[in-house]
């Protein structure tokens, strides 16, 4: 069934596109290799062809290293993965420390709303002192050290240290419980754990004694060799853990010793990462250091325009991949922001004065934050001017076009706001944003260069010219392929993953269409959770679009598909979270039915609509659609620690036995 796309004129326009980075990246390469891109799309499809094209961006993008590349890739330890430039050697923080002056590098804020301003010169200290006491507590290239923190420089700072010895950073938010640390960390066995000990968010001080001290006496017998608590940031109180160091203690073994910078080849690893699932041990993912590097810096200042001079700010938690980001603005010379607490304490409009004051030229959030404020009736330009501020970046869901269209209009018609969707998997982008090309609404701009992004169908077939949808595969390797998945030295578990639906392509999972005019993505959801009634195969970002209409009355929604052994054919059950304790009425079912009638067709209409107290969410604050399909469908799911709020899951289980009525047995 072909998409209906909007028939609309672009929403934004750059108003000098020959002098974006991008562009400067285009004719660099007509004049190296006499070629004649003409445009963005030209060049994404030389760098999808030819191999050259990493080479090209190393020496555009400045990369430091000892020992420069020569050859692109030589055979991997399983056919999809090659090792790329395996002659060349460099070390990820000295590409990130590489300025050592007094200009700003990191500020940092909060929920106190104190502002601490990082210079160049302090953050290499920083480093140096944290990489020299690591050293002298026996960190060794290839050691894990895991974080249980929060975003504040203090991560920044041990991340970097690690990475200038060639270890293994892995960090994980401090709102995660006791299990789901346990079931990342027990996995890799880190020989250092940091951990913050008190921490506030929303207001509420929360005390970490107890979860740290838990996990601490649990790894110990997984390879732990040193704990070091981090001080309070909201008392300045030390907390004592048992089996543990504070961290003015570790430090205090720095010798006063250079920073020096491990030479390691483009491989080594450097981060692992954790996959969302609902059930079951995560994966853990290990990236290499050159690939976060080299398409961090890629995304930053090609897709965002953000370079020496400007100011980037992404809201995040140090367990999402989106930190990684937060790295990426140090990598290009520009300066980072980091928060601590949530946007909406004291109160949102806060938040959004303090974005404004900073001067951030870019700022990172998600579809969920804007739906917030729109919901609020907030509008941002009557808090703030928002002067400095040209990129604003949404992902981690789909950003649905009414909500695309009210952001443009809320932070003002110069600004660029572009939608983008990767993973975890990848630690970037597919599909991202692109400065030298109007945008249009719903629809993220390109596929990233170097990403040869397909859309197939069942038989593998590339359908994306014909406007309609199917899953969204990278048909070519690139350079930030996961190393391996921790503990799985065969690959098997890794291919079983990612390239058993269509054997040497990559399947990510998500369910997308591509507009055959004006070349946009749509990303329609996760395509486990694609909804099929009757054959009608549509995702559940075309549900949420249409729900848009209704955020006044409506806080949050979810759309799943339910199939029961029972049950001859799909049926789609919409669940609504209505906002400020109002009751779902009649009146309103019909009103949504009859929205998404009009919009889609009589096919998309959910059999049943229902109000729920609660929205799953994953940690990394993406909705839970396949578990609680699994859950309306029969299964007794047992939540794992990846579910930042568990309990809600219990909500949905008596939708199971749904007979004919609108009203589920209790």
């Amino acid at each position: 069934m072909n998409f209906k796309f909007e028939d609309s004129k672009p929403i934004w326009k750059p108003a000098n596109p020959s002098f974006t980075a991008v562009e400067r990246f285009r004719r660099s390469i007509n004049s190296k290799h006499g070629l004649h891109l003409k445009d963005y799309h030209d060049l994404h499809r030389y760098s999808v062809e030819s191999y050259t094209f990493w080479l090209d961006l190393w020496e555009f993008l400045g990369i430091i290293s000892s020992v420069p590349p020569k050859k692109v890739f030589e055979e991997g330890y399983i056919p999809e993965v090659p090792r790329w430039f395996p002659e060349a050697r460099l070390n990820y923080a000295e590409n990130l420390l590489s300025r050592r002056d007094d200009g700003i590098c990191c500020t940092a804020s909060g929920e106190s709303g104190v502002v601490r301003h990082i210079s160049w010169r302090e953050l290499n200290e920083m480093v140096r002192q944290m990489a020299r006491a690591l050293r002298h507590h026996g960190l060794e290239k290839g050691d894990r050290v895991a974080a249980i923190i929060n975003n504040t420089p203090t991560a920044i700072v041990i991340c970097l240290a690690v990475a200038s010895i060639g270890g293994i950073y892995s960090s994980t938010a401090t709102d995660m419980g006791t299990q789901g640390l346990l079931d990342r960390y027990r996995q890799i066995k880190p020989k250092f754990v940091f951990a913050e000990t008190e921490v506030q968010y929303a207001g509420k001080v929360i005390n970490l004694v107890s979860k740290i001290s838990d996990v601490v006496r649990d790894l110990q017998s997984h390879g732990l060799q040193h704990a070091i608590v981090l001080p309070s940031l909201v008392s300045g109180k030390e907390f004592a853990v048992p089996g543990s160091s504070s961290l003015a203690r570790f430090l205090s073994a720095d010798d006063g010793g250079a920073l020096t910078f491990e030479q390691l080849p483009f491989g080594q690893p450097l981060y692992i990462l954790y996959s969302s699932g609902t059930s079951g041990p995560p994966k853990c993912i290990v990236h290499s250091a050159g690939g976060v590097l080299m398409q961090g810096k890629k995304e930053c200042h090609l897709n965002l325009g953000m370079g020496p001079g400007d100011t980037y700010f992404q809201y995040t938690t140090t367990g999402w991949m989106m930190w990684t980001f937060v790295m990426a603005v140090l990598a290009n010379g520009a300066r980072t922001i980091v928060y601590d607490g949530s946007p909406f304490y004291p109160d949102v409009r806060t938040y959004l004065k303090f974005v404004s004051d900073q001067n951030c030229s870019g700022l990172g959030t998600s579809p969920r934050f804007l739906a917030e404020i729109q919901g609020q009736g907030i509008h941002p330009r009557e808090i703030a001017s928002f002067e400095a501020l040209k990129t604003l970046m949404v992902t981690g869901a789909v950003l649905t076009s009414p909500l695309f269209k009210w952001a443009q209009s809320a932070f003002g018609e110069r600004v660029h706001v572009i939608s983008t969707s990767g993973g975890t998997d990848i630690c970037t982008g597919f599909v991202a944003g692109c400065p030298s090309l109007p945008v249009y609404p719903g629809e993220i701009q390109v596929k990233s260069l170097g990403m040869k992004v397909e859309v197939f169908d069942a038989e593998g077939n590339n359908i994306e010219h014909t406007g309609v949808a199917g899953e969204l595969v990278c048909t070519r390797p690139h350079i930030s392929l996961p190393v391996k998945f921790w503990g799985d030295e065969s690959g098997a578990k890794f291919r079983d993953t990612y390239y058993s639906t269509y054997p040497g392509v990559w399947r990510q999972g998500d369910f997308i269409v591509v507009n055959p005019k004006t070349k946009g993505i749509l990303v329609l959801g996760r395509s486990d959770g694609v909804l099929n009634p009757s054959g009608v195969r549509f995702g559940s970002g075309e549900i949420y679009n249409v729900l848009e209409q209704f955020t006044k009355e409506v806080d949050d929604y979810l759309c799943v598909g339910q199939r029961r052994p029972q049950d001859k054919d799909e049926r789609v059950l919409l669940f609504l979270k209505m906002r400020n304790g109002k009751k779902l009425e009649n009146r309103l079912v019909e009103q949504i039915k009859a929205a998404i009638r009009k919009a889609l067709s009589a096919r998309h209409v959910p059999s049943f609509i229902f109000q729920v107290e609660d929205i799953p969410y994953t940690v990394n604050g993406k909705r839970i659609e396949i578990a609680v399909k699994q859950i309306v469908s029969g299964s007794n799911l047992k939540p794992s620690g990846t579910v930042a709020n568990p309990e809600s899951l219990q909500l949905y289980y008596k939708y199971r036995d749904l007979e004919t009525t609108a009203k589920p047995k209790l």
